[in-house]
């Protein structure tokens, strides 16, 4: 058996370090990769049957993975508090929730309630009928008197205004009127609507509220691949229900 030189050694050894310590930094990208998009995403659970235990594990998994929020309907924000309480994740909860046709008072009302209850981000619908009736000083009013209730207790206010149901045209009208009524963000969908997020929306909504509004994607968001180009298209946060599979498909994708 042939021995090797000192100096041969010496350079084998060299080698295999910067191998292992280039799939080390590779790794460590990866992890930060995955860490990044995590705060991009309100890890989501809205269904009317949802229970005690299911928001308990919606809060284990968002804890786990460290996403932006939860969010749930107003019904869970206390529980979801509770379980959350200590940790860095936020509590995000519904208003107006699906339709947008509740009274601005009854808005305003679960707004606070809510934020009594523990959430620190609210995401109302817009009066979808009276932005289409063009009536668009009800729609501001009502996004001001909600904006007015969340900022008084330094709570982030998403405002949906379903582009499923809307023209392009009608689309930008609704994103300056949120922006011009205080929304901190515009949201593509309630995810029960005809449709959810669409790179093409995102573009669109980024465009008409610039660089100092967010942009919340939701609404049939299930891959890795789905999550990150809603962020290229211009995304600021993601809405999904399947978190946990969009992170696992972050996690599984092959090293470079």
């Amino acid at each position: 058996m042939k021995t090797l030189d000192e100096a041969t050694v010496e350079r084998i050894v060299e080698q295999v370090t910067r191998q292992v310590l280039a799939a080390l930094q590779e790794e460590q990208k990866e992890t930060e990769e995955e860490r990044d998009l995590a705060h991009f995403i309100d890890h989501t659970l809205l269904k009317p049957d949802a229970t005690r235990d299911q928001i308990i594990q919606l809060c284990d998994e968002a804890r786990k993975y460290r996403f932006a929020s939860v969010c749930v309907n107003s019904t869970n924000v206390k529980l979801s508090a509770q379980q959350l309480s200590g940790s860095d994740v936020s509590v995000c909860t519904t208003v107006g929730f699906p339709l947008g046709a509740t009274l601005t008072e009854v808005k305003v009302f679960e707004a606070q309630q809510a934020i009594r209850d523990g959430a620190s981000e609210v995401d109302m619908v817009i009066n979808v009928g009276a932005l289409k009736s063009e009536d668009y000083e009800l729609v501001k009013r009502d996004i001001v008197s909600v904006a007015r209730a969340c900022h008084a207790s330094n709570v982030l206010l998403k405002v949906i205004i379903e582009t499923a149901l809307l023209s392009d045209e009608e689309k930008e009208i609704a994103c300056q009127l949120a922006m011009t009524a205080g929304a901190d963000f515009v949201k593509t969908s309630t995810g029960f609507g005809p449709g959810g997020a669409t790179l093409e929306d995102v573009a669109l909504m980024r465009r008409v509220v610039g660089p100092t509004v967010g942009v919340k994607a939701a609404g049939g968001i299930r891959t890795y691949e789905d999550a990150r180009k809603m962020i290229e298209a211009g995304a600021s946060r993601i809405g999904a229900s399947g978190s946990v599979k969009i992170m696992e498909g972050a996690a599984s994708r092959p090293l470079t």
